[in-house]
């Protein structure tokens, strides 16, 4: 009830604001022909019909903006900017090519915006994403089917159990789920993004099995699913690489606070949750393996601290996918110890994670639109706009607010956040403290509503009780620690 409750609000909200912005802000005319079918693909087409002088102005006022600059309009043209242009010049192009429009100078500022994909394109944006899922899906579920009938997922169960029991008390004793979940947890330390989803949905299902109330979240998958929309991430390579083809001086100066904030985050989400589920983590196994975890943490930051950019992503990229190919060997491996047919295991699982990723088509769709109406409604920019103008009132340093566009759209989208940080960094350079935070914000935590969407529709769950609220309130946590850090590390 609470995500129904929720996209039916995003929904009223980007509607309310869309008309709103078309009422009374100049400029916003085509507002509503954005929002159902605009494409990142368009370009503002310019076309002078001034001087040389005034052309040069205007390039240079478009210069952050896709657009096609153009001498003389032609056929395709869409838009003809006609600063200071007569009525009869202007009149006359527009006689010639029925589809040009002549438009104000107050026209460019309302209209000067990124474009962004409309309803329609999201609709397609979403099945893409799921075919792209199928192919993975099929092939970790389908090694990870291997992997259970071997026995490798009860024993990686018993390895866990003493800490996991402490978390997941409802869980029985040995159950594979256990070993599910650590499967995702590892993927996800490692920044792998394609392993990590297919562990994750396989342990919703394991979690599904001793679920007594099928339409109603449980309290372990409420716990794994906060845990997991942490995000607790050892190396934020995509942020890195970001940066790197941005041309900062020091690609690599944000991955220590984005280490502390998605710790952070992780141990704020597992406290969250506990208190709601009155669960003691004062006990010597949870603070045990807790610091366990916290050293080895440690041991890696003072490691890569140590190496340059390139050796840094060189370390990163060998780790993670070599770790992967283990993986895949030591099920095999298994496998013929148990002397199990495996490619059949592996076929069984195929199946099934295709039929996973069909079955979450309409989830992430639902999600994807909702997202595209708050951004293409200008509800994100008037939010932004709120909370500058807020702390300005005080004298309070307004800088970090500039960032915040990427913590705002993370919970809703990671594609769109990825966005925001690189406009963020185009927009105020990639060595600016908004740019640096963005990136922060970017590495700190997952998308909270599209992991909801995906991990509790692949099983069925409609009522999601209070995770959201709980995963929100991790992810306020990882902002507030992502602007106290980006201050301590960047003043």
């Amino acid at each position: 009830m609470a995500l129904s409750r929720i996209w039916s609000a995003f929904i009223i909200v980007a509607i309310l604001v869309a008309g709103y912005n078309y009422a009374f802000k100049t400029g916003r005319d085509d507002i509503f022909i954005r929002m159902v079918s605009g494409t990142s693909k368009d370009e503002f087409k310019v076309v002078s019909v001034l001087d040389s002088n005034s052309s040069a102005a205007l390039a240079a006022q478009m210069k952050d903006y896709p657009y096609n600059f153009q001498k003389e309009a032609d056929k395709d043209t869409r838009y003809i900017i006609a600063e200071n242009t007569t009525r009869d010049s202007a009149l006359k192009v527009q006689a010639k090519f029925a589809s040009a429009r002549i438009v104000e100078p107050d026209f460019i500022l309302g209209r000067k915006q990124k474009p962004v994909d409309g309803v329609i394109e999201t609709c397609w944006t979403a099945v893409e994403i799921c075919l792209k899922l199928i192919g993975v899906l099929a092939l970790f579920i389908g090694f990870m089917s291997i992997a259970e009938k071997a026995g490798g997922i009860r024993f990686l169960s018993r390895i866990v159990g003493p800490f996991f029991s402490k978390l997941f008390p409802e869980i029985p004793k040995g159950h594979p789920s256990m070993g599910h979940m650590i499967m995702n947890f590892s993927a996800n330390l490692l920044g792998l993004d394609n392993a990590a989803t297919p562990f994750g949905l396989r342990a919703m299902e394991s979690l599904q099995e001793i679920n007594p109330n099928k339409d109603v979240a449980s309290n372990p998958q409420i716990m794994f699913l906060c845990l997991h929309a942490a995000g607790l991430n050892l190396i934020p390579v995509s942020v890195i690489a970001v940066r790197a083809a941005q041309k900062a001086s020091d690609p690599t100066d944000i991955f220590i606070p984005c280490m502390i904030v998605t710790f952070v985050g992780t141990i704020a989400a597992m406290i969250i949750v506990s208190i709601k589920q009155r669960i003691n983590l004062i006990q010597s196994v949870v603070i045990l393996w807790v610091s366990g975890i916290s050293l080895i943490i440690a041991s890696l930051v003072w490691y890569v601290t140590r190496l340059n950019t390139g050796s840094l992503q060189l370390f990163s990229g060998t780790l993670s996918n070599g770790l992967i190919l283990l993986v895949f060997l030591l099920i095999v491996l298994g496998g013929l110890y148990k002397k199990i047919d495996i490619f059949s295991a592996f076929l069984d699982g195929a199946k099934h994670g295709f039929d996973t990723a069909i079955r979450i088509i309409p989830y992430i769709l639902g999600i994807l639109v909702a997202v595209s109406m708050l951004r293409t409604s200008g509800t994100f920019d008037a939010i932004i706009n709120g909370i500058k103008y807020f702390f300005a009132m005080f004298g309070t340093d307004t800088r970090f607010v500039d960032g915040l566009p990427t913590a705002l759209i993370r919970p809703l989208s990671g594609g769109a956040a990825r966005g925001m940080m690189v406009d963020t960094m185009r927009t105020f350079g990639p060595d600016s403290f908004p740019s640096r935070l963005s990136g922060i914000f970017q590495g700190a935590s997952d998308t909270t509503f599209y992991v909801v969407a995906v991990y509790f529709g692949s099983v069925g769950i409609k009522n999601t009780r209070y995770s959201i609220g709980a995963m929100l309130l991790a992810d306020l946590v990882c902002i507030i620690t992502s602007i106290a850090m980006c201050y301590l590390f960047f003043g």
